[in-house]
């Protein structure tokens, strides 16, 4: 649904898109991660004809985004990081007038009005100006906006920017709603924000594309090895030197001289059954056994890392 080819985009010296490629697939919610200044931003601006690339392609739907720009945006419902809102204007008469500017009227209009308003939880604050509202209205206003003339896509920036945790879980309850009918592309610099809505990823650092995947595949390819938490009651002394031993494991390590440890091993092997088994055979007490999954953090720093080492060894 989104070809984005060999995509470059420089404001005076700064590069903030170096030749970035990637694909959103019709029906697909796809997270767009990275820190503040990767070029998420200026990546979604240009998907949505806001701006146009210096070197490079972007087609959605097969229409490209410079020659068929009107059609393009006519298939979009775009949420920037900071929606330009009317703070003089009620949130009613804003949303009427972006559906309007839509082409809606009439029942249609009504339609959607009554859909976006419940659906973005609008209706305590239609009635007010939008300079009344607090930040979290204002985010659901912006993203009502995007929604109004239900567009088969949508470019979402930041949508959770400013809300408190209720309405964060709101919004992503929403957004998987949305994606069983839409094809959805949402950015955001917060980790978690990903995982409870989306398992793909695309991640950019100072305007590259740096890894594109499934989360589990991204940690295996990150990490190296996978991570096992033991606890032994009565731990022997030794048993660290045992564990490592143990069929699969690479590591372990006596975490505090109270039978905890931590093993590392290949993702491949069943590093919880060579444990149980070995606990079985030397008559040890397992007090805990269980994966430690990495968590996004830890994957997107070593990843990061690993592709600022690869430019470093270039020639």
């Amino acid at each position: 649904m989104i070809e984005v080819r060999e995509l470059s985009k420089r404001f005076g010296q700064t590069v903030a898109l170096d030749r970035v490629s990637m694909t959103v697939e019709g029906g697909e919610i796809l997270g767009f991660l990275g820190p503040n200044g990767a070029g998420k931003s200026t990546a979604m601006k240009i998907i949505t004809s806001y701006l146009a690339p210096d070197e490079g392609s972007v087609t959605v739907d097969g229409m490209d985004v410079a020659s068929e720009a009107l059609a393009v945006r006519a298939r979009i419902g775009y949420m920037p990081e900071n929606v330009p809102l009317y703070p003089e204007m009620r949130v009613q008469e804003y949303l009427e007038f972006v559906g309007r500017a839509r082409g809606l009227s009439g029942a249609r209009l009504r339609e959607r009005m009554d859909w976006v308003l419940g659906a973005c939880r609008l209706e305590p604050v239609y009635k007010q100006a939008i300079l009344e509202l607090s930040k979290g209205f204002r985010q659901r206003t912006g993203l009502a906006q995007a929604l109004i003339h239900d567009p088969d896509i949508l470019i979402l920036d930041e949508p959770t920017s400013g809300l408190d945790p209720l309405q964060i879980i709101g919004i992503r309850d929403l957004i998987r709603e949305l994606g069983r009918s839409k094809t959805i592309l949402f950015s955001t610099h917060i980790l978690q924000e990903v995982a409870p809505v989306t398992d793909r990823v695309v991640i950019i650092n100072q305007g590259r594309i740096i890894a594109d995947g499934h989360i589990g595949e991204l940690q295996q390819r990150a990490m190296g090895s996978n991570r096992l938490r033991v606890g032994l009651a009565g731990a022997p002394e030794g048993a660290a030197e045992i564990l490592a031993a143990a069929q699969g494991v690479d590591s372990a390590v006596d975490l505090d001289g109270s039978g905890s440890f931590e093993l590392r091993g290949s993702f491949e092997a069943d590093l919880t059954g060579a444990v149980a088994a070995l606990a079985a055979q030397q008559g040890w007490t397992l007090r805990e056994l269980h994966e430690q999954p990495f968590s996004l953090e830890d994957t997107f720093i070593a990843l990061t890392r690993q592709a600022e080492a690869g430019e470093e060894a270039r020639p």
